[in-house]
């Protein structure tokens, strides 16, 4: 299933790709976020909690579920980049901030992001988001690696 190009995407970078996913994400355009995916039918989506979708299709529909709830106010933070010919890797903390009746209330996702050089241009090849610590800017600091 061909997809036309994200806007910018020709020519452009990972950056901008995961620019638009948030801003996708944000104004709850599931046709927009769905461009941003590579054409490949091992592409794979993590939502926090949950199990892994593989595939457009299943991706396409598991947006769709959350989108019916609104837009995800998300905006991501501390974000560590490595890059390698045709490929690149971004982990973060995604900030979710929503509006309770006991206020507003502030979460905080671990995320991965898998970006791939293709002929159309850079694409998300997976997004991995694992429920965060309440404290999440202390996540940003370097801390020891613990082998698990």
């Amino acid at each position: 299933m061909s997809r036309p190009p994200p806007a910018g995407a020709l020519g452009g970078s990972a950056d901008e790709i995961e620019t638009q996913f948030y801003e996708a994400l944000q104004r709850a355009d599931l046709d927009r976020l769905m461009s941003l995916w590579a054409d490949d039918d091992e592409i794979v989506c993590v939502h926090p909690g949950g199990a892994r979708v593989v595939g457009a299709g299943a991706i396409r529909a598991s947006f769709a579920a959350i989108f019916a709830n609104g837009a995800i106010p998300v905006q991501p933070e501390g974000v560590h980049r490595l890059q390698w010919h045709g490929g690149a890797l971004h982990h973060l903390l995604e900030r979710i901030e929503v509006v309770t009746s006991e206020g507003s209330q502030v979460a905080y996702v671990v995320a991965s992001n898998v970006y791939v050089k293709t002929a159309q241009g850079w694409r998300i090849a997976a997004h991995h988001a694992s429920p965060g610590l309440a404290d999440g800017p202390s996540m940003l600091a370097d801390a020891p690696s613990t082998l698990h």
